[in-house]
């Protein structure tokens, strides 16, 4: 399946920090190098399992065995998340159904939406803050997709909940969990059956590479999702891999301090007259807090939203005045970044509110990002 290479092993005792800094290096033995090489080949030398580029990579290996170690799975990587994504919901049997969430990244219901079109599987949308709603959605259903923390409502999946609601129905269950990452969520030890990353965020941390991983609890669907990876050609660059490990390497402390940065962004945003709303589950009266607390112990990220009392227009005023935030797509970089989510059709059809702003908080010093988004917010708003 995977080409996981030799590796410093990995003592259970060890916290998570310590496993995202040692896990998929090279074993210590005389000589070796303490990173493990950029593998850039596209043919091996016969006869071995390895025979082309999409049979595997040294340094695909790497990573999958550090996200397999961190999350308590086997790991199959891709060329991006959507790659991965496309690749689980191929799980789904033909004319099966699936539960996702109505608030789901607009690239994940892209996918479901147009094998739906095709008469390849049925979607049931939920809400999923209403635990009890996914779980009768469940009723005779093949998956059930559910985001950790949703992108970018914030809303918070009470996973064990869900988990303990499904089981004995034959459903599997797939968590999207980005947005926590395994130091903040390990779905697989909640009791779901495969957690989805996509490494270009949080886990590579520079906005320099495209990766995805999915993690499973079983070995079999390991299988599945690495053949399928093969026979589509969805294999992720060698370049690309090193650099997503090397991302590992330091994820603790970026999250850590992007993560205190988010929490006192939205503690001000919340007292500020001109914001509406502030969705940030690690503040005490944000509706998702109660839960957030039970199944992200740890902390709730970097990510945060907030509404205005502003039209569209005057919003992407205020996105375009900004000098420090970066106005961008994407998130999970050192550097903070921030948009307004209805830009795109998917969102508005998501119910996604229009002046909804999604923040990737950065590892910059916090008053620098709020002297820099409060003048921006006053110079137009007034």
């Amino acid at each position: 399946m995977n080409f996981y290479p030799p590796s410093v092993p990995i003592n259970p005792a060890w916290r998570p920090p310590t496993v995202t800094v040692q896990a998929g290096r090279p074993a210590r033995t005389p000589g070796a190098p303490m990173n493990p090489p950029i593998t850039l080949s596209s043919t091996y030398v016969h006869d071995s399992e390895k025979a082309y580029g999409r049979d595997g990579n040294d340094g695909w290996g790497a990573f999958e065995a550090a996200m397999g170690t961190l999350d308590g799975g086997f790991a199959v990587s891709y060329s991006s998340g959507l790659a991965a994504a496309t690749s689980i919901a191929d799980l789904v049997p033909t004319g099966g159904t699936v539960v996702l969430p109505k608030a789901a990244y607009y690239g994940v219901t892209n996918i479901f939406a147009r094998m739906e079109a095709r008469g390849r599987l049925k979607v049931r949308t939920v809400d999923a803050d209403n635990t009890e709603e996914v779980i009768a959605a469940a009723q005779g259903a093949d998956v059930v997709w559910v985001e950790s923390i949703a992108n970018p409502t914030m809303v918070v999946a009470d996973i064990p909940a869900i988990v303990d609601g499904v089981r004995g129905l034959g459903v599997l269950t797939v968590v999207d969990a980005t947005f926590a990452t395994p130091l903040r969520q390990r779905p697989l030890e909640l009791g779901a059956d495969i957690v989805l990353y996509s490494a270009t965020k949080l886990i590579g941390g520079h906005s320099d590479l495209l990766l995805g991983v999915a993690v499973c609890k079983s070995e079999h669907h390991a299988q599945f999702l690495a053949t399928h990876r093969h026979d589509h050609g969805s294999v992720p660059g060698g370049l690309e891999a090193f650099l997503a490990l090397r991302g590992l390497y330091s994820l603790a402390v970026r999250l850590d301090r992007a993560e205190s940065n988010a929490a006192e962004l939205s503690r001000r945003l919340n007292a500020h007259p001109s914001v509406t709303r502030v969705n940030y589950p690690g503040l005490p009266d944000d509706p998702q807090h109660e839960k957030a607390v039970r199944v992200l112990p740890s902390g709730c990220g970097n990510m945060l939203s907030f509404e205005l009392d502003a039209t569209p227009e005057r919003t992407d005023e205020i996105l375009e005045s900004l000098s420090l935030l970066t106005h961008a797509t994407s998130w999970g970089g050192v550097e903070t970044a921030i948009e307004r989510r209805t830009r795109r059709d998917a969102e508005v059809v998501a119910g996604v509110p229009m002046t909804l702003c999604r923040v990737s908080v950065g590892i910059e010093d916090v008053e620098d990002l709020w002297e820099d988004l409060n003048a921006s917010i006053d110079k137009v708003l007034g």
